[in-house]
């Protein structure tokens, strides 16, 4: 009798501390968090428009949690590296990555097989809005969208196009294009978007849809030459340059990323909240909110953790439909 009530004693104290652990132990977690330097994983090259842009913001979330946030660029493999080193890290808020379209919305559908899901990660912020621009070679004759299509149209062998790989928004705008209007183009795939800028300044490649933090400053030192930007409105940077819908006669045509900060999915609420908050004060800072748009990228308004997984779902009902358009579904 003694055995089972001491049994039943052990049970109940076992279900208490069960019960304690998972009423305060996520907000004990976020009480004492962070407790050590916080790493942001940015998934495109150093140099590149998300990377000066999470080094901005990277700075103001050091000082708003009191340890140093550091960036770490993880490029490649379409962005997968980076998605899937934070899905598996520890869940505990020091580890956060920044992602795309391409991780998000296009991978899932693009790729037979992942190493990581959607799902494996909880939305921080959707701080920004990509543009592509339509960029040429300036010894290209083309000098507007028609007439880039028409010479594409003309060229025999056919136009050399960049992108950083299959299934990316650049390949599957232009690709987009190609179906839309007629031409051929032969895709050019590159690991990162400052060497596909290079080879494009060089005359290795003859157009490509690209980043515009990158392009921008290269249209101005008249090395590239831009056509058309795929936001459905002109960029103030590029005010001469008309949105590709406009130039092409298409006005169903828009074609942007987005760049989203997330943690892995079983970071604790409270810790993901806060990470939430700091950014959303951060990115409504005019400092912050100018510095995003003189990069060619366009703010976005705050989204709650829940909008923005609705978001997530929505772009990849939009983005993977393309892919399977296109016959590009499991293709990688």
């Amino acid at each position: 009798m003694k055995r089972r009530t001491g049994l039943a004693t052990l049970a109940v104290a076992a279900w208490l501390v069960w019960s304690f652990a998972c009423v305060f132990g996520p907000s004990a977690k976020a009480q004492t968090y962070p407790s050590k330097n916080v790493t942001i994983v940015v998934s495109l090259a150093a140099g590149t428009g998300m990377d000066a842009v999470a080094r901005i913001y990277a700075d103001k979330l050091s000082h708003a949690l009191g340890k140093p946030v550091l960036v770490e660029n993880k490029p490649g493999a379409a962005t997968s590296l980076a998605a899937n080193a934070v899905a598996t890290s520890p869940a505990d808020g020091h580890t956060l990555v920044v992602l795309t379209a391409i991780a998000l919305s296009i991978n899932p559908t693009l790729y037979k097989q992942l190493p990581y899901h959607p799902d494996d990660f909880i939305p921080i912020s959707l701080y920004a809005k990509s543009p592509f621009i339509l960029v040429v070679n300036p010894s290209l004759p083309a000098k507007t969208v028609p007439e880039f299509i028409a010479l594409a149209k003309a060229s025999n062998p056919p136009l050399s196009y960049a992108s950083i790989g299959a299934g990316s928004l650049q390949h599957m705008s232009m690709e987009y294009a190609k179906q839309r209007f007629g031409f051929e183009a032969t895709h050019v795939p590159y690991r990162s978007t400052s060497q596909l800028a290079t080879d494009l300044v060089a005359r290795h490649v003859a157009a490509s849809f690209n980043e515009a933090g990158l392009s921008i400053p290269l249209v101005k030192e008249g090395k590239l030459r831009a056509l058309a930007v795929t936001a459905s409105q002109r960029l103030p940077l590029l005010p001469d340059t008309p949105p590709f819908a406009e130039a092409a006669g298409v006005a169903d045509y828009e074609g942007v990323s987005w760049h989203m900060l997330l943690v892995p999915a079983k970071t604790p609420r409270p810790i993901a909240e806060r990470l939430h908050d700091e950014m959303e004060r951060i990115v409504a800072d005019p400092e912050v909110h100018d510095k995003i748009a003189s990069i060619g990228l366009i703010p976005n308004p705050p989204m709650s953790i829940e909008e923005m997984q609705v978001y997530i779902k929505s772009e990849r009902v939009k983005w993977g439909g393309m892919v399977k358009q296109l016959g590009l579904e499991g293709s990688q």
